[in-house]
């Protein structure tokens, strides 16, 4: 048996997605528009939001499990110099909601404000990767 090749009854829609669904011209702008949305904001990377040498003033309480230069000397601590702001601001604001709970973290995080976040995310970002 030789098989047909089907022919499209709407010669407009000519684009499959993931899911072998034929998309129509409207719906791959709007796929295109959130792309664009999508990546212009959440993903991009942005300037720095708090101000680094208000958070060095901050940054104490931190150091007693992180280091002074941001590098932990005990190993279950994740070193913060260099660390990324936006994460930096992401993960604990996430531990003063209780999204993202640590018993070391969280009761840190709660007496935060998000000036506070935002100056020790600066801080610590500005800081060298190696801790030098």
């Amino acid at each position: 048996m030789i098989a047909k090749k089907r022919q499209d009854k709407n010669p407009k829609v000519n684009h499959i997605n993931v899911y072998g669904q034929r998309l129509s011209k409207p719906i791959k702008i709007a796929a295109a528009l959130a792309a664009v949305f999508f990546f212009s904001t959440g993903c991009a990377e942005q300037g720095p939001i708090g101000n680094a040498k208000v958070g060095e003033s901050k940054s104490a309480i931190c150091a007693q499990c992180h280091g002074a230069n941001g590098i932990s000397i005990v190993p279950i601590y994740p070193n913060l110099a260099g660390q990324k702001e936006q994460y930096m601001v992401l993960a604990l604001k996430a531990y003063r909601s209780g999204e993202r709970v640590n018993m070391a973290m969280t009761p840190h995080a709660r007496k935060l404000s998000d000036e506070d976040i935002a100056d020790l995310s600066a801080y610590y970002a500005s800081l060298p990767p190696g801790g030098n």
